[in-house]
């Protein structure tokens, strides 16, 4: 990378952009709207059922001007979904700010592991046990979202639970490949603690990108 670029994605005036399109929102509280997703490059959070593995390395995606980002994302939807890898790996108050400017309703999904940067209408924390959120991304989440592979994830969510504000909508979301176990412990574990919602990956189950 040319050291003038270099500088420019550490402004976050480019970032490595992964991928961009428009579609529906899966998952958690806005399921079933209608959104362009701005998919970051960048992450070393690790997860090991990640489905998106191929956005770990930043250096595989192309560094790209916000300009061109967000004349792109303003043809298809005021709804903004900002995601990864782990976005916030990057300064996201250039980019939040021009989509703003436009009139933008801008969302996150994070795993809140660091700084929180950027203007935001609607952050989704969904924490992971190898690197845990900011204080700061506990106390300003609107809803978290667990994902739950294992049992000992439901005692992770609960820990997790303790930290967000009180306003914070909490979710359990069954791991893909175990969706069909995990989904009828989550049912279960729900009815027994009913602050938590369901989420499904609906996306999947509709086929839609």
């Amino acid at each position: 990378m040319k050291e003038e670029t270099k500088i420019l994605v550490e402004k976050g005036e480019m970032l490595p952009l992964m991928e961009e399109f428009y579609t529906i929102q899966g998952e958690g509280f806005h399921k079933g709207t209608a959104a362009y997703f701005i998919r970051v490059g960048g992450c070393d959070v690790g997860c090991h059922w990640c489905d998106v593995k191929e956005s770990w390395n930043a250096e595989l995606h192309p560094p790209t001007a916000i300009e061109n980002i967000v004349e792109n994302a303003a043809k298809h939807s005021k709804t903004i979904v900002i995601t990864g890898g782990e976005p916030l790996t990057w300064d996201m108050g250039p980019l939040t700010k021009m989509l703003k400017d436009r009139g933008m309703q801008i969302h996150i999904e994070t795993s809140g592991a660091y700084k929180l940067t950027g203007i935001w209408d609607w952050v989704c924390l969904s924490p992971k046990k190898m690197k845990l959120p900011t204080e700061e991304v506990y106390r300003k989440a609107d809803e978290l979202k667990v994902i739950v592979f294992n049992n000992d994830d439901f005692r992770f969510a609960e820990e997790q639970a303790a930290k967000v504000n009180e306003e914070c909508i909490l979710y359990l979301q069954p791991e893909w490949s175990k969706r069909e176990k995990m989904s009828a412990l989550i049912v279960d574990y729900v009815m027994q603690n009913p602050k938590w919602k369901v989420s499904l990956q609906t996306h999947k189950y509709l086929n839609i990108p």
